[in-house]
């Protein structure tokens, strides 16, 4: 049995990818933190597409936390590892930086940012002793080129990348990549109060992305096929121009 763990799993990108994931065959840890009913929802979802999952509850930004629930589990599955780490919780709290109050700021840094870590930090472990493993941590086009009223976003999404990067190079030699995606503008959630007929226009394919396309992405990262590809940061934006 595989193992894989997609953080922020119950809705959005992170349930396209937990579906994908069991779609390959994939037993998927969905990790949600406020909403059981979306987790739930992602879980069924799995089922169908073809492999058992199951939901697990903790704050990727609480470190004490976040190491609980994690050695639980592994301390419950004693002959099972996580081999597909996908760091993709998120949130945003858009503002322009001299209107910013300071829980923003640390909200979104925190939660991907803190999350990568205390989350990673854990799970890796194993990967290292198996000599397998992939990370792939969800970026953003915010972390590439920055936009405005995300300086909190874009700061950490650019804090990720380079994580990546740093991370490759620590890992390699055990076998385990770590990658990055960073998604354009996907129809999501998190997208759906922006004006898309207007944005679109900034967009060579002239549409939003669908989460699906991204979870492609991220399940040709987790498999053989991209095993000599790490350290690399791949852009899915749909020709974002600019």
């Amino acid at each position: 049995m595989k193992y894989a763990l997609v953080t922020g799993g119950s809705r959005g990108i992170g349930r396209a990818v937990c579906v994908k994931l069991a779609s390959q065959g994939y037993h998927v840890l969905i990790n949600y933190v406020s909403n059981q009913a979306k987790a739930e929802e992602t879980l069924a979802l799995t089922k169908e597409a073809g492999t058992e999952g199951e939901i697990i509850k903790f704050d990727v930004a609480n470190l004490e936390e976040t190491t609980e629930a994690l050695e639980k589990w592994q301390a419950e599955n004693k002959d099972a590892y996580i081999d597909v780490l996908v760091n993709n919780a998120g949130v945003t709290a858009d503002s322009l930086l001299p209107l910013m109050d300071a829980e923003s700021w640390h909200k979104v840094l925190s939660t991907s940012l803190d999350g990568f870590f205390n989350v990673t930090r854990t799970v890796i472990k194993k990967m290292v002793r198996k000599k397998h493993g992939r990370i792939i941590n969800m970026a953003s086009v915010s972390g590439l080129i920055g936009l405005p009223g995300q300086c909190n976003y874009s700061a950490a999404k650019g804090a990720i990348i380079s994580a990546t990067k740093a991370l490759s190079k620590e890992v390699g030699i055990k076998n385990i990549t770590v990658n990055a995606v960073a998604p354009g503008f996907i129809k999501t959630d998190m997208t759906s109060s922006l004006d898309e007929e207007e944005l679109k226009k900034g967009i060579s394919l002239g549409r939003f992305g669908e989460a699906e396309e991204v979870a492609a992405l991220v399940a040709f990262l987790a498999s053989e096929d991209a095993a000599y590809i790490t350290g690399e940061t791949i852009a899915i934006t749909g020709g974002l121009k600019g």
